[in-house]
Order: structure tokens, then sequence, then C-alpha cells
């Protein structure tokens, strides 16, 4: 097993060496090793909140309710986390030339923080809040979360974060972006993703379709591993990303 992922590794790193449009696609567990727990499966969110929070038919009828819950999570828990090695990797890469742009599910945040310029946020973005009126959008930290709901500074009614809540749709700018790198990616790097969050667990298929080779880095097997990844490089997105930059380092 260790040599394979030596193999694996070594032929990942001349890979994206010599891409010429490699994209990288992220999900919960690249902000694991952040303190960011997953939503889903064992100590994920929702075996302790109940999702209904995140309901937009539910939020905008019970908005102190679900407000309440929301600055818990995201803006006391998620707040204090930092990116980790796997995120400063990816904005090293991109730094280099070697990623193009990051596709990630994931709304805290951190690849920004790490360095990252391109980064397509597929269900949006924690930090900004944004009207259900006016759609005037504001940082979170302008905004006073201690008097909830929070309120438009603008038309004074109910402001949400900017992320797609159950029952919402794509951004679709994001969504447009998306599909332009799985036409143009000849390397698709995945990270930390299972594969079970539709719609966005279509890209690397459609990536794959037109012709990319498929990077995986997971701790355990997704949905991907025995589809369409062609190098499993298995092991945390930390350790993995910096074992992957240190072979690219040696071409």
């Amino acid at each position: 097993m260790i040599d394979l992922i030596q193999k694996n590794l070594e032929k990942s790193a001349i890979i994206l060496k010599n891409a010429k449009h490699a994209t990288a696609f992220t999900g919960a567990g690249i902000s694991v090793e952040s303190g960011i727990p997953p939503f889903r499966g064992d100590g994920g969110i929702w075996g302790k909140y109940d999702p209904k929070i995140l309901e937009l038919g539910y939020f905008l009828e019970n908005p102190e309710e679900s407000w309440i819950v929301i600055k818990e999570i995201f803006y006391e828990f998620f707040n204090v986390a930092k990116p980790n090695y796997a995120h400063l990797g990816l904005a090293d890469l991109e730094k280099r030339g070697i990623i193009k742009a990051v596709i990630t599910q994931n709304i805290d945040n951190l690849h920004q923080e790490a360095g990252s310029k391109n980064v397509i946020e597929f269900h949006g973005n924690s930090k900004i809040l944004i009207c259900t009126n006016c759609s005037h959008k504001e940082k979170v930290e302008n905004v006073n979360l201690e008097k909830l709901p929070p309120k438009c500074p603008k038309c004074k009614s109910l402001m949400k974060p900017d992320f797609i809540f159950f029952g919402e749709g794509i951004p679709q700018i994001a969504y447009q972006k998306s599909i332009f790198e799985t036409k143009n990616a000849d390397v698709f790097l995945l990270t930390g993703t299972s594969g079970s969050v539709v719609p966005a667990s279509y890209l690397p298929y459609d990536a794959k379709k037109n012709g990319a080779i498929i990077i995986e880095i997971n701790p355990e097997k997704s949905a991907y591993t025995n589809e369409i990844t062609d190098y499993f490089l298995k092991g945390k997105a930390a350790e993995i990303t910096k074992l992957l930059i240190e072979k690219i380092n040696l071409l």
C-alpha cells in the first residue's frame, strides 16, 4: 500500500506539473483539519443541530430562531478556524500557475484566507450577508449580530448568510464558471469530497467525460474512487498535499 501511494504521488506530481489547465475541487474534508466538522456523517453538524434552520421557508418564517443557531455555528464556532496546509498548498500551486482555479463546496472562506485568488464558491460564502428583499450585501464583520435577526442597512429587511439554503438554487455565475472548468481542465484534483452532495458532485464526472485526469485526495474511498479516479492518494488533506508539493518541487 505504501509503495502504491508513493507511485501515485510521483505520477500525480508529474501530471500536475505538466498540466495545461489543472482545477482543484474541494469539499468539507479539506477543512476538517482546520477544526470545522463536516455537516454529514459521524460527528457532523446535523447530528447536533436540526437542518431545518437552513431550509429557506423555515428560515423566512422563523428568522430569530434560525439566526440564533446560525450565529452559534457559523459566527462563533466556525469563526475561529484558520487555513491548514491543504488550503495553503493549493494557494501556492495557484501562485505558481499549476492550479488555475479552485471550485469549493465549502462556505468557510478558508481558500481566500490562504491566498487563493480564483475561487469559485459553488455554495456561497458565510462571511457575507445578503438582504432577502433588495439583495444588498454586507461583510458579516460590518453587521451587528448582537441583535437578531440582523436587518439590512439599506431597506431594513431580513438578512441571511450569502450561502445556499435548502430550497435555493446554485448561483448562476458560480455554476457557469464551474462548467467552464469541467470543459477546460485536463486535470481535476479532488480534495476532501465524498461526492454525496448534488449537483456539485456531478462536476468531476463532467470533467472526466471531457478528458480530465482525476487525482483524488481522501482519507477513505469516495463515490468517485472506483468510478472515475485515476490516482487515489489515501490520507488526510494537509498531509497528502504537503507530500504532493514536495514531489512537485523535486521535478
